[in-house]
């Protein structure tokens, strides 16, 4: 059982996950100084305030930093558009790019109903047992 663990821990899926996570947490903390630093001052400035977090109200003496709550905001939203336009777009492209085009000279095309692999000259579809025009017919 302690080998299975240590296997466990050393293995990729583990270490891969904890690296993501660490360099989520810094790249989270890299953009909550940027808004708190940069784009909330500018911010404050449309409020005449120096402090955009400070913004708050009082109801039944009950204190609501709005403020706070609009920084955490604007820090989640600036999080997920550097992660859509910095990893998940060129992520995307990438993925395009390196997809294959159908080999004509392959065996195998797919299902017309359920899209598995069936070889050309079946007639019926081993998966979802749909009939197929063979290939050669067309």
């Amino acid at each position: 059982m302690l080998k299975d663990f240590k296997k466990f821990l050393i293995g990729g899926d583990l270490v891969t996950i904890a690296v993501g996570l660490v360099m989520a947490l810094a790249f989270a903390a890299v953009v909550k100084a940027l808004i708190a630093d940069l784009i909330t001052p500018i911010i404050a400035l449309i409020f005449g305030k120096p402090d955009f977090g400070a913004l708050s109200f009082s109801l039944n003496s009950s204190n609501f930093l709005y403020g706070d709550f609009i920084n955490n905001l604007i820090t989640f939203l600036a999080t997920g558009a550097a992660v859509f336009f910095l990893v998940v777009k060129p992520y995307n492209a990438l993925m395009a790019r390196t997809r294959k085009a159908p080999d004509p000279d392959s065996d195998v095309r797919p299902c017309s109903e359920c899209l598995s692999d069936i070889p050309k000259a079946a007639t019926r579809c081993a998966f979802c047992t749909s009939e197929q025009t063979p290939v050669a017919a067309l």
